[in-house]
C-alpha cells in the first residue's frame, strides 16, 4: 500500500511590530486543520503567526504549575508593552530563562529580542487579550535594538500606506493589488477593513515617531510610552508651570487605586498601562512599580491574571 506524503507546512515569516499594534487587534483567524497556522489580524492588516518583537524586559515572573514552572514577562518597546510567556512543556528554555530572571531580581535591566507564536485570550464579554509564546529569545546590544526599531518602523509605515491606498479601491483582492496594495498585505487588509471598519492610523504613526526618535538617540531607551502632546488649554493651565510638588508614595496608591476602579471594564487593568499612568503622575519608573506591589501586598489591589489588576472585593 502505498502511502500519501505527509503534507509539508511551511513555517510561517516572524513579523516586525510594535506593542501598540499588536495590542489592539482583536481579530484572529484559526486554521481549519490540525497543522493549520493561526494568525492575530491587526487594524491596518497585518496577519500574525510569529512576532520579532525587541525591548527592555519590563518584568518577569514564574509561576509553578502542576506540569511544572511556567514563566511570564513583558518586553516594553516605544508605544507599549508585549506581553510574552514560556511554557512548561518547553524546558529546552527553562534554564536561559532563570538566568534572565535571576539578573532582572537583581535589578539588572536589559535588552531582549524574541521570536514568539501569536496568542490570544478571549474575555466573557468579548474581549481580547493578545500575547506571545516565546520560541526564542536572546539579549541584544543597543545597535541591535536600534536596527530593529528602524525596521520595525519602516514595516509599519508599509502597512499604514498600504491601508490608506486601499481606502480609494472596492474591498477585493483584485482591486486592491490594481491600486497598488502589495501582494502580501492584500489579503490581510480584506480582513481587517471587514472587521474594524474605518480606522485612523494617526497613533500608529505617532509610535513610528517615538521609535525613531529612541533610534536617533533624542529619547532614552529606558523612557515608558509618551502621552499625546498636551493642548493649548492643557499646556496653559496653573499645573503646567512646572512648579508641582514631587508625588509622596501614598498618593501612588491612591492613584492606582482610582485608576483601576475608573478603567476596569471587567478583566483588569494591564500592568504597563498602571505604571505609565504613575509615570505621567510625576513617579519615576521604580517607583511606580514599588508602588503597584505595595498595593498588591497590602490588599488594596489583587492580580487574578498575571499583569491585570483589579480591586479587592469588599
Amino acid at each position: 500500500m502505498i502511502q500519501e506524503p505527509a503534507r509539508r507546512i511551511s513555517r510561517q515569516s516572524a513579523i516586525r511590530l510594535f506593542a501598540q499594534e499588536y495590542k489592539e487587534a482583536s481579530l484572529t483567524e484559526e486554521g481549519s486543520g490540525e497543522y493549520d497556522p493561526s494568525f492575530v489580524i491587526t487594524k491596518i492588516g497585518a496577519k500574525i503567526n510569529r512576532a520579532l518583537v525587541c525591548g527592555v524586559i519590563d518584568r518577569m515572573e514564574r509561576r509553578e504549575g502542576d506540569s511544572g514552572p511556567n514563566y511570564t514577562g513583558y518586553i516594553r518597546d516605544p508605544t507599549g508593552s508585549h506581553l510574552f510567556n514560556v511554557a512548561s512543556f518547553q524546558p529546552e528554555l527553562h534554564p536561559d530563562f532563570e538566568e534572565l530572571m535571576a539578573r532582572f531580581e537583581n535589578g539588572d535591566r536589559f535588552l531582549l529580542a524574541l521570536v514568539g507564536k501569536a496568542r490570544w485570550f478571549e474575555t466573557e464579554d468579548g474581549g481580547m487579550f493578545t500575547s506571545l509564546r516565546a520560541e526564542e529569545f536572546t539579549e541584544i546590544d543597543r545597535e541591535c535594538y536600534t536596527n530593529w526599531l528602524v525596521e520595525t518602523a519602516e514595516a509599519t509605515l508599509r502597512r499604514i500606506d498600504a491601508h490608506s491606498t486601499s481606502l480609494e479601491a472596492d474591498l477585493n483582492p483584485a482591486a486592491l493589488e490594481a491600486a497598488g496594495v502589495p501582494h502580501d498585505l492584500v489579503e490581510g487588509i480584506v480582513l481587517a477593513r471587514g472587521h474594524y471598519g474605518d480606522f485612523d492610523p494617526e497613533g500608529y504613526r505617532v509610535g513610528i515617531l517615538q521609535a525613531l526618535s529612541m533610534a536617533t538617540g533624542r529619547t532614552s531607551l529606558d523612557e515608558p510610552p509618551q502621552p499625546a502632546a498636551p493642548t493649548l488649554d492643557e499646556a496653559t493651565q496653573p499645573e503646567a508651570a512646572g512648579d508641582q510638588p514631587t508625588p509622596e508614595p501614598g498618593d501612588a496608591i491612591d492613584m492606582i487605586i482610582e485608576t483601576v476602579r475608573s478603567r476596569d471594564a471587567g478583566e483588569g487593568v494591564e500592568y504597563n498601562d498602571l505604571v505609565t499612568a504613575l509615570v505621567h503622575a510625576g513617579h519615576s519608573r521604580e517607583s511606580a512599580e514599588d508602588a503597584i506591589d505595595q498595593a498588591r501586598d497590602q490588599g488594596e489591589v489583587m492580580e487574578p491574571r498575571f499583569g491585570f489588576f483589579q480591586l479587592v472585593p469588599e
